[in-house]
């Protein structure tokens, strides 16, 4: 074949890594583009299921979106026992593919991705329910979901300025504390009962138990609970589930999987009627009732993934 009848050989599929990642879209813009697809009239409720599949040792999940753009899907482990071995406990790759053609146009790093885009989504919420005046965080754990929180809380509420830090290595949360503390905020280690003082609390840990008292809570606090995707789990007790104006992701996702609601409604103070979905909270059809507190529990949806990985991959693109 001669050189003149030669197809160009196809673009190479980028592979977005963490810094890149980092570096196409930062929170605040992790934060826009997840609101800006539900103001446009996304339905979270159409979303195929995530699929779990016990393997040895863990879990593997398939989180599948479309859209007429774009299509997506990340494969993700989790593993418990990688904590012991020195890894991330979650791991995974992200592959973009065009909405039409369905060809790969990117491979991004899932455990990036699946930092930002959840708290960027606590950030749409926290947006939409916190306090404008807010200005004291309580962050529960000191992994790179709790650091995602208090950059998804200072993005949505520039006013922030004190960050309270609960966990039980006291080497970590002093890390965690002096990290907060580079970036021009004050930050202490805290106690369960330091809630008393928070205008948002961000529970991102893997605990199965509730992490506070919620009779502590100010009525005026918002929380963000994402550390759990499990109907027997949670972070947060049912008398706040019951007390607060409650926000999820997708009625039925958290009917399937958020245990926070779930062990509330079979214990009585909470009924699932009751409960208001992100996309109608972004779209001003639901809102904060004055004197409760709000909570807003994620379980974490693939159309989220979709939403921040094209985000990324159109900044890569225009970048040339």
């Amino acid at each position: 074949m001669s050189a003149q009848t030669q197809s160009a050989p196809p673009p190479a599929t980028p592979h977005l890594d963490a810094e890149a990642l980092a570096r196409l879209v930062p929170m605040a813009a992790a934060i826009d583009a997840l609101e800006a697809v539900l103001a446009a009239g996304l339905d979270p409720e159409a979303e195929s299921p995530r699929g779990v599949v016990d393997i040895s040792g863990g879990q593997l999940l398939l989180m599948p979106s479309a859209t007429a753009s774009y299509a997506g899907v990340k494969v993700a482990t989790v593993t418990p026992g990688n904590a012991d071995r020195g890894l991330p406990r979650v791991q995974g790759l992200y592959i973009l593919l065009d909405g039409v053609t369905h060809t790969p146009l990117a491979l991004l790093d899932g455990i990036a991705l699946t930092s930002l885009r959840t708290p960027a989504v606590s950030g749409v919420a926290i947006r939409h329910l916190a306090v404008p005046e807010a200005e004291r965080l309580l962050v529960f754990g000191t992994g790179p979901q709790a650091w995602g929180h208090v950059e998804a809380v200072r993005a949505v509420r520039p006013g922030l300025r004190h960050v309270d830090v609960v966990a039980r290595d006291a080497g970590r949360v002093a890390a965690f504390v002096a990290r907060c503390r580079a970036t021009g905020l004050t930050a202490a280690a805290a106690a369960p009962q330091d809630v008393a003082h928070a205008d948002v609390v961000c529970c991102c840990t893997t605990a199965r138990e509730p992490l506070f008292d919620s009779s502590l809570l100010p009525d005026h606090a918002t929380v963000a609970a994402v550390g759990s995707h499990e109907p027997d789990a949670r972070e947060v007790d049912a008398g706040l589930v019951g007390r607060a104006t409650v926000v999820a992701e997708s009625r039925e996702v958290a009917a399937r999987e958020c245990g926070d609601l779930v062990l509330a409604a079979a214990e009585g103070p909470f009924a699932m009627d009751r409960l208001h979905t992100l996309d109608a909270l972004v779209r001003g059809e639901v809102g904060p009732a004055d004197g409760r507190p709000r909570l807003f529990k994620s379980a974490g949806m693939a159309w989220e993934d979709l939403a921040v990985a094209a985000a990324a991959y159109e900044r890569w693109a225009a970048a040339g």
